[in-house]
């Protein structure tokens, strides 16, 4: 193998390995449309639950009448498409057609000249269109920068060889993401019917909040903490290096979890000021009241975090419920529906820090809560598991595409 080149590859044009071509116009009086003959896709369609590689749905079809009229190109089984137009072209998402296709005219395809096991769609994953962009208020690239792009390509049979090996670790990702999902429509259920009938009950009564056990109470989630904190109403100043003292940001914030690894840093003197109100601890909740609204975490380790803008913090009273179901009950349907209401009057949705303190929590007796709770964290305990398996996948299909791409590693053809 020379310095650049792996013994049996070669450089070659995206022109000479398969043909680019943008989409058509789709006229909006025959959008919504669920039957025809083709599918008719969109970049939204590339977020279709079972589309992650393959594109098996899609959300509108034409028959061939229209398809005429409207001078609209179809593309065959095996093309590759992909956004080349505004922010979705730069999340480099390529998507695989396995049918006779049109699309509309912010995507484009690039049809395969021969069948090379899908080492096409692998190459073209590998290629960050946001280095190639034209420049603009829009980012945007067109056929003949598709055509231009310079791709090192291996013999056909190692091109099927690559594509069998990164196919097999694309299952495996596809596999987790799919449990992953059936977990959360699990943990999604059963907080409804956890939330609303509780464990056991046969009599219920109407409240503030819908349907409740009769021996279950509303009450407002301030009179349920012993402290309801709002973070600093300024940015802190942070520095270029890491120190003890961690600011959390709303985007540390996701899923019932705080992420308190990527975060920003300050010095002690900032942190001193910034937590002169309340020094945060294991178990707190941290809550989000803008940007976006409503998301909340359990802080599991405190050392050195101060919270960030538009961020509060609840400490529950643990002689009336815990940190856990209060998180569960925001997250809830119930407990969405009520910050929907209260950040819904502003142009950027927001939450004021006193209706942070009104929100309604639905509470049954402890040891039912305590149930309630282990009932859900089954489920999370699992979801974190599925996808520390879906990040470790996704790491190695990386290192692969690296290793495959480059000829860096060498594949013996079948």
């Amino acid at each position: 193998m020379s310095d650049l080149v792996p013994d049996g590859w070669s450089f070659s044009y995206l022109s000479e390995l398969c043909k680019f071509a943008g989409g058509s116009a789709f006229n909006e009086k025959y959008q919504g449309c669920n039957v025809g003959d083709y599918p008719f896709i969109k970049v939204s369609d590339m977020n279709i639950a079972g589309n992650e590689r393959f594109i098996t749905k899609s959300n509108n079809w034409i028959d061939e009448k229209t398809r005429l009229e409207g001078k609209t190109k179809l593309f065959p089984s095996k093309s590759v498409v992909f956004a080349k137009v505004g922010a979705a072209l730069l999340l480099n998402r390529r998507r695989i057609l396995i049918r006779d296709t049109a699309i509309d005219n912010n995507m484009m395809a690039a049809t395969p000249y021969i069948d090379n096991g899908l080492f096409l769609y692998y190459l073209l994953q590998d290629i960050d269109l946001g280095d190639i962009v034209q420049s603009g208020a829009v980012p945007s690239v067109n056929q003949s920068q598709m055509d231009s792009i310079q791709v090192l390509v291996p013999p056909l049979p190692e091109q099927q060889k690559i594509a069998k090996i990164l196919t097999s670790v694309d299952e495996v990702i596809e596999k987790t993401q799919a449990q992953i999902n059936k977990l959360k429509d699990l943990k999604t259920g059963m907080m409804q019917e956890l939330l609303t009938n509780g464990i056991g009950h046969t009599e219920f009564k109407d409240s503030p909040v819908g349907r409740i056990p009769v021996e279950w109470e509303v009450v407002q989630i301030s009179k349920l903490c012993i402290h309801v904190v709002d973070c600093v109403n300024k940015t802190a100043q942070v520095v270029d290096h890491k120190t003890p003292y961690k600011m959390i940001r709303t985007t540390n914030v996701r899923h019932g979890r705080v992420d308190t690894e990527n975060v920003r840093y300050v010095t002690k003197e900032t942190f001193e000021a910034w937590t002169r109100r309340l020094l945060p601890e294991d178990g707190d909740l941290i809550f989000t009241r803008e940007a976006p609204v409503g998301e909340c975490g359990i802080l599991n380790d405190s050392r050195g975090v101060f919270l960030g803008q538009r961020t509060m913090m609840y400490r529950a009273d643990e002689r009336l419920t815990s940190s856990q179901f209060l998180m569960y009950s925001i997250m809830s349907d119930y407990g969405k529906q009520q910050l929907e209401d209260f950040s819904g009057g502003s142009t950027v949705a927001h939450m004021r820090v006193p209706d942070c303190e009104k929100i309604l929590i639905k509470l049954p007796p402890l040891g039912e809560q305590n149930q309630i709770v282990a009932s859900l964290n089954s489920i999370d305990d699992c979801l974190i598991i599925k996808e520390r398996k879906l990040s470790k996948s996704i790491d190695t299909k990386k290192a692969l595409m690296q290793d495959l791409l480059t000829g860096k590693v060498r594949v013996q053809s079948s």
